[in-house]
């Protein structure tokens, strides 16, 4: 019996005890959301959640972030990320530390497309409107994503992508997890490049050996580790990994970040994160102050969430256009942001 086949048996009657291979050691790689050798570049309303590194490439590498030197020398800032951003030719131990999380990545990248598939070449690298069970899947091919694609599995079980070419994710196609999957168990291992597509909504971590271009109001909740450059066009990129002990990445801090797309036409991608466990409620209120939906309501653990809402209200039905706010409610505190829906 097939692995997909054991973890589509467990699914069914509701166990799940982490199927699919381990998940991928990125070693000090894992610190990073985006971390690549020869560039990183972004336009303007790009929200970044996480670290960003460059090595051996120096600052000037890193572009459309207006970086802010810290008196250290050894990391800069940006009103772009809620992290912290090393070039190669910053202060030290940065420099050492870039060359080891590059050679970590690296090695990452190499044990991964040395792993043994389960299953080779399933639906010709077409993955659009499938449903995709854990365990590690080899494509001689290149792979693409149109409309979306459903991870279904546990929150311990493993989705490995190994793809020999090109990865692209089409304009507005949704990476939709259930039965309480994981971003950061997820992983694409691309040979060529990886494009996601304008609006799109991907989760996991892309182990480049070339590029990443992030297009125009996409949601990407996972990282992006490329042995070339890194582009960004107006995307959200929320970290999705679990940082290793004594890693420099926390999120110790409450965020709601700007929706995408904003404004919008249906379904808007909110993301947030929570520095500890506790009790959260995600809601959306119109310009009167009236509830329209409940989003999220319980207790969660602390971590990074995105989630989408499709423009309706608690019944289902679609709300109207006009100015909408979405707030979060997490240990006595609130946050809110403003979208518009268009009709």
């Amino acid at each position: 019996m097939t692995v997909m086949a054991i973890a589509l048996i467990a699914l069914l009657i509701g166990v799940t005890n982490g199927f699919g291979a381990a998940p991928v050691d990125l070693g000090t790689a894992g610190n990073f959301v985006i971390l690549a050798k020869t560039g990183v570049s972004t336009t303007a309303g790009s929200d970044v959640v996480g670290n960003i590194g460059i090595s051996p490439a120096a600052a000037g590498g890193i572009t459309g972030f207006d970086l802010i030197m810290d008196a250290s020398g050894t990391f800069s800032t940006s009103a772009l990320v809620d992290g912290q951003i090393f070039a190669a030719d910053y202060t030290e131990p940065t420099p050492t530390m870039l060359t080891t999380a590059i050679g970590d990545m690296e090695t990452a990248y190499t044990t991964t497309a040395g792993l043994t598939p389960d299953s080779t070449e399933l639906h010709a690298g077409d993955l659009s409107g499938q449903t995709m069970y854990p365990g590690t899947y080899y494509w001689s091919s290149a792979v693409l994503i149109n409309g979306g694609v459903t991870l279904a599995g546990g929150p311990d079980d493993v989705w490995i992508f190994q793809i020999a070419q090109t990865l692209t994710v089409g304009s507005g196609a949704i990476v939709t997890l259930s039965g309480g999957a994981q971003p950061k168990n997820i992983f694409w291992q691309v040979a060529g490049q990886t494009t996601l597509g304008t609006t799109s909504d991907f989760k996991g971590t892309v182990l480049d050996a070339t590029a990443i271009v992030v297009m125009t109001g996409a949601v990407f909740n996972g990282s992006a580790l490329a042995q070339t450059a890194v582009t960004l066009d107006a995307v959200a990129l929320t970290t999705g990994i679990e940082q290793p002990a004594g890693g420099d990445l926390a999120l110790n801090k409450l965020q709601l970040m700007p929706c995408r797309p904003n404004p919008a036409s249906g379904a808007v991608n909110i993301s947030y994160v929570l520095p500890q466990a506790g009790q959260v409620t995600l809601s959306v209120y119109d310009l009167c102050g009236r509830k329209v939906n409940t989003l999220v309501q319980g207790q969660k653990q602390s971590g990074a969430y995105n989630m989408t809402w499709k423009g309706n209200d608690s019944q289902g039905r679609k709300v109207s256009a006009g100015v909408y706010f979405y707030q979060l409610n997490y240990d006595g505190t609130s946050l809110t942001r403003r979208l518009v829906l268009i009709r």
